[in-house]
């Protein structure tokens, strides 16, 4: 028993050395590259050195959720790989061991590789929205006010505000429309000078305009108003202080946020919805890529390292291709979003199923 242990620790160090130095190296690597392309530029807009080196130092969690899955693969092939080479899958199978329970270090670091990889996910649109600010890619915005801009509420509304305050709750020059389709549910136009926002109620009081009431072209009514409670204008200025983000400028649970919102408003949120299962769909695939790469690395246990590039990087380009041949079939609504977003793991996973299967033991 004390022989497993002391080999189980041997293949998770292995493994894991393998594995940060890929996961690390490939970051710098890009960043790099990245740093040689942009330095004039960077320069030119006043920053100074330690400015630059601190920005992407932020872009580390983006490049690093990126490559993980490459990572895992990396350190499997060459783990696995250098052990057949060293015919120490051979010794170990004299021992008594399978191939299968010899990979179980293996596929442990690959789960924690998973959790890891989601964790660093979640940190990466924060770190790069501060990496563009450093770099005055993207200005601070605001934390107390807005102006001169257009929100898409739920169930079909459009707000048009001159100007939002959040200290004092305000909101100045509202126009509030919502699309109708007849006398059974009319199209509403309601404009006013402000509107103050009760934060023990939840609700915005509307003051001082007029409400218009269109059910066809010859049906329509307004009244005016001195204040009134609208029950659709739900947004809390906080909410209303929020621009428009990219799929990598969120979190997980705020994408979901934001898909339910445009799914109310009657939007197509398909591209979102790819995104953001692939926010889970890719962590998934360190495990899948270690289940596919294991059995993989054993076909030709005399190889050199060479090969064992040539597999990384060959089964790291095919993943993100068809990846992103996925991303645009979930988004054009071919297929269900999410299940676009899945199916390259379903296709790596049955193909390394198949492959384990096949090892001999």
């Amino acid at each position: 028993m004390t022989g497993i242990r002391t080999l189980d620790r041997y293949v998770f160090t292995t493994w894991l050395r393998i594995f940060v130095l890929t996961a690390l190296g490939f970051p710098l690597v890009s960043i790099l590259i990245n740093l040689t392309d942009t330095l004039n530029k960077l320069l030119d807009r006043g920053l100074t050195m330690r400015q630059i080196v601190i920005s992407y130092v932020y872009s580390i969690p983006e490049n690093a959720f990126i490559v993980m899955p490459a990572a895992v693969l990396f350190a499997t092939v060459f783990t696995v790989g250098g052990m057949g080479r060293h015919s120490e899958l051979t010794a170990a199978k004299a021992g008594g061991l399978s191939f299968y329970r010899l990979m179980v270090p293996v596929f442990v670091a690959a789960t924690l590789a998973t959790g890891l990889a989601f964790v660093v996910g979640e940190m990466a649109p924060s770190a790069t929205a501060k990496q563009q600010e450093i770099q005055k890619a993207k200005q601070a915005r605001s934390t107390r006010s807005r102006y001169n801009f257009v929100y898409r509420g739920d169930v079909g509304w459009v707000y048009t505000m001159r100007s939002l305050d959040v200290e004092t709750r305000q909101l100045k020059q509202l126009l509030l429309e919502r699309q109708g389709d007849g006398a059974g549910y009319p199209g509403l136009i309601i404009t006013a000078d402000s509107a103050s926002y009760d934060g023990a109620r939840g609700a915005w009081q509307v003051k001082h305009g007029t409400s218009r009431v269109i059910a066809g072209p010859a049906q329509q009514a307004s009244f005016a108003f001195r204040s009134m409670r609208l029950r659709a204008l739900t947004q809390s200025p906080a909410d209303l202080l929020a621009e428009p983000k990219a799929p990598d400028e969120m979190r997980y649970a705020e994408l979901g946020r934001y898909i339910e919102a445009l799914e109310r408003s009657g939007n197509d949120a398909n591209k979102l919805i790819v995104e953001q299962a692939l926010k889970l769909a890719l962590p998934a695939t360190c495990l899948i890529i270690a289940l596919f790469g294991a059995p993989l690395a054993v076909q030709a246990p005399r190889a050199g390292a060479a090969v064992g590039i040539a597999i990384s990087l060959g089964t790291t380009v095919i993943f993100l291709l068809a990846t992103q041949i996925m991303k645009a079939v979930g988004a054009g609504g071919v297929i269900d979003p999410t299940l676009a977003a899945w199916l390259p793991n379903a296709a790596f996973l049955l193909a390394g199923l198949v492959l384990l299967a096949r090892v001999r033991t």
